[in-house]
């Protein structure tokens, strides 16, 4: 390992060590490191492998500055390195879907998913099928956190912010819906130790 080659933690201590962090190491994001990060999120699971997730990778000084004024002014935005948008685009997840049937599967599978989709969503409203699309981006956004926190990286999930002036910001379809904000960077702090319900407490078992 060079001295430039993160540290890649095992799942259960990207887990036990996630924190929401609101303070970045003031240096770019290694952009190898930015694209790995992405690679593994974008190796979410989603029914039907649908994929309706995209990512906006801000890293723009202005651009930045305009979505913290979005977000409330809350501090994290520009403090971070880079600002991952994570949204959801059924909308263009159905105008290409047969992209998503597996080559495996030859024109067959792409028939299918083709029929599949436009028999479940075509004549649902825009916004119904919309949060069909957005549930796939929240695996997605999960992900990208382990992610970035396998690589050593952190972040803090964010929903607070006008999702009307985002899409505008980043000349987003109106149609998109918002799994949130995540910026991501180096700890600069350590954040709070995770404070949670007990498996009990949560938990029915049948």
């Amino acid at each position: 390992m060079t001295a430039t080659t993160p540290k890649v933690l095992d799942i259960k201590e990207a887990i036990e060590t996630r924190r929401s962090i609101r303070k970045y190491v003031q240096e770019p994001m290694n952009q190898d490191d930015l694209h790995e990060i992405l690679r593994l999120a974008s190796l979410a699971p989603s029914a039907w492998n649908a994929q309706t997730w995209r990512f906006a990778v801000v890293q723009d000084a202005a651009i930045k500055q305009q979505i913290q004024d979005a977000a409330y002014g809350q501090g994290q935005i520009t403090n971070a390195p880079a600002v991952i948008v994570v949204y959801s685009d059924m909308e263009d997840t159905l105008a290409t879907v047969e992209e998503t049937a597996h080559p495996g599967m030859g024109e067959a599978g792409r028939t299918g998913q083709r029929n599949t989709f436009d028999g479940v969503f075509g004549a649902q409203p825009v916004a119904q099928r919309g949060q069909w699309g957005l549930s796939q981006a929240n695996i997605a956004f999960g992900f990208l956190m382990l992610a970035a926190r396998g690589l050593g990286y952190d972040t803090v999930p964010m929903l607070g912010f006008d999702p009307a002036k985002v899409k505008e910001i980043l000349g987003l379809p109106e149609h998109v819906q918002f799994a949130g904000l995540l910026p991501v960077g180096k700890r600069a702090e350590d954040g709070f130790p995770h404070h949670r319900h007990s498996v009990e407490r949560i938990t029915k078992f049948y």
